[in-house]
């Protein structure tokens, strides 16, 4: 739209924008100033609407959005900027990698998230839930699903782990909850949403998550 100026950032230079290249994901922003029209502020909260949308990159104006603009101009929206994870120096888009998974014909809905990592620092996990009537073995489901992730992306995806779950938690409103899932399975501490609609699926997930790490201990 006239007067927008929307350029994508390294995400991981905050404080200190870099412009990327066509076709590169990174952090849409918006170059400051902002058009006519645009929000100036937050309702009696100016130093909040600072924090939260203008200290991250100065001079921009953060969406919280992440993807690329080809080399035609077309802007590419591919998830939420904490959905980008980084493997071994690569920036991957989790989006990109649940539009595989769901494409496997015995899937109904899919989560993955990034998970540390001591060698490349994060990799990603698959979350499936399976769609209803499904007899196969989930553990041939699996295996396809992380054959597919190959297939279509490429090993730089460093995708070998997929489980399947009885269901994905969610908030009231439908949002998948990742950042939950992506502490529980870091081991980390979370405050159980307000806005969850199941919580009982968490203790799910988490039991899932035990199982999987234990399974690829033993591997290794």
């Amino acid at each position: 739209m006239p007067g927008w100026d929307l350029k994508v950032l390294d995400a991981e230079r905050e404080g200190d924008p870099h412009e990327l290249a066509a076709g590169e994901i990174g952090a849409l922003a918006v170059k400051l100033p902002l058009p006519p029209g645009a929000l100036p502020s937050l309702w009696e909260a100016d130093a909040q609407f600072v924090q939260t949308y203008l200290s991250a990159y100065p001079g921009f104006y953060q969406t919280a959005d992440a993807g690329f603009i080809d080399a035609d101009g077309y802007v590419h929206v591919m998830t939420r900027t904490d959905d980008i994870i980084n493997v071994a120096g690569h920036r991957l888009s989790t989006g990109g990698i649940e539009e595989v998974l769901a494409a496997h014909p015995d899937v109904a809905e899919c989560a993955v998230i990034g998970v540390a990592d001591a060698l490349k620092g994060q990799v990603p996990l698959g979350l499936l839930v399976l769609k209803a009537g499904t007899t196969r073995p989930p553990a041939a489901i699996e295996r396809e699903a992380i054959a597919l992730v190959r297939e279509r992306i490429g090993p730089v995806a460093s995708f070998r782990s997929a489980i399947v779950v009885a269901g994905l938690p969610k908030t009231r409103s439908g949002k998948i909850l990742r950042g939950t899932m992506r502490k529980i399975a870091d081991g980390e501490s979370y405050q159980l949403p307000p806005t969850i609609d199941d919580p009982a699926v968490l203790a799910e997930i988490a039991a899932a998550l035990g199982k999987a790490a234990a399974a690829d201990s033993r591997r290794g």
